[in-house]
């Protein structure tokens, strides 16, 4: 598949009074179309400085790329000026962001914040945007999308005004489209109506996503590959399937035994101990050595680099050197895991439970 999107080096800085805050240290990863790409993480990982990096989003001052390229169809968004940049956020890349009361303007009719970018962007008069307008309303599940366009932000509960936003994403057929935890307002029921909405759109328009979330248990039903990302970088990666039933690092194990399991009521689960780095010094070798169970004095030494465990699937961890001790992942994590891409395991395991 052909990549859209390639992420290389990116470095991420904030200047405080306290001194240069290192948000992302170094990212790399690429976005393939048509797919959809997971980065998980807890708060605090740089998930979504990454993700409005991509964009240009990051308010300068006190933010400031430093290093590093994102190459969007080849071209370096890093390189353009705003006004380049402008012509692209919207059109080319669309982005969902958290909360949909704060994303809308309070002021505007739903209408006419579908009907800006549409005329901006696709060139649309007045009476053309406004007909696209009640289209997108009706594509995201709006009921009386014609009466509704009229209507105020506040007259739209959560669920609707975050379709609302998803409608504005898509209103010029982006090639990209980053939702950044898009359901971490919403109650569970409206949660899984977006998911679905937004895996059926991906499905039908055929771009690619990029899925910013702390919770694993979205990236397994709509991501294609997983990027799992701690102070500041990505340190492991993969096929869902892989991360999720062969994780290497021990920081995903932690992340996986700590995700509550309907198959699993009389678990305890994981809670990862200690909390993420400073920024402002961050630790010099493995950044998740102080909070592992298993660390070893190399993780405080020196930083692991990608190791390989499939074509497609890395992990930064020391434990997957030749010469690391062989340890197994905690009980709780092991249970969870199954063979992964094998067909006669998936049939095996079905006729035992028959």
């Amino acid at each position: 598949m052909e990549k859209i999107l390639e992420v290389k080096d990116l470095q991420v800085s904030f200047d405080t009074y306290a001194g240069e805050v290192q948000a992302v240290r170094g990212v790399s990863f690429d976005l393939r179309k048509g797919e959809t790409l997971a980065i998980v993480g807890e708060s605090g990982s740089g998930k979504s400085v990454t993700s409005k990096s991509l964009m240009r989003l990051i308010p300068s001052p006190p933010g400031r790329i430093k290093n590093g390229q994102v190459l969007f169809e080849g071209k370096d968004l890093t390189k353009l000026s705003e006004r380049e940049m402008q012509d692209i956020r919207g059109s080319e890349i669309a982005m969902i962001f958290q909360d949909p009361m704060t994303s809308l303007n309070p002021t505007m009719t739903i209408g006419k914040q579908i009907t800006e970018g549409l005329r901006k962007h696709q060139g649309l008069n007045a009476s053309a945007a406004k007909v696209r307008a009640i289209e997108l309303l009706d594509i995201v599940g709006i009921p009386n999308p014609e009466i509704r366009i009229s209507q105020y932000p506040h007259q739209f509960s959560g669920g609707m005004r975050q379709r609302v936003v998803i409608a504005i994403a898509l209103s010029c057929n982006p090639k990209i489209l980053i939702a950044d935890e898009p359901t971490t307002a919403l109650d569970v029921t409206i949660q899984a109506q977006i998911l679905e909405l937004l895996k059926d759109l991906q499905e039908k328009l055929g771009m690619a996503v990029i899925f910013i979330t702390h919770d694993l248990g979205v990236v397994a039903n709509i991501a294609d590959r997983v990027a799992v990302m701690y102070a500041g970088k990505i340190v492991e990666t993969g096929q869902v399937e892989e991360v999720f039933y062969n994780p290497q690092h021990p920081y995903t194990w932690g992340l996986l035994g700590s995700m509550p399991s309907v198959d699993a009521t009389d678990e305890e689960l994981i809670a990862i101990p200690g909390t993420p780095p400073d920024l402002l010094k961050p630790p010099i070798g493995d950044a998740f050595a102080l909070r592992s169970d298993y660390a070893m004095k190399i993780d405080f030494e020196m930083e692991p680099p990608m190791f390989k465990v499939t074509d497609t699937h890395s992990a930064a961890t020391w434990l997957l050197h030749e010469d690391a001790p062989k340890v197994e992942p905690p009980a709780i994590v092991k249970k969870r895991m199954r063979p992964v891409n094998s067909q006669a395991a998936g049939k095996k395991e079905g006729a035992k439970n028959d």
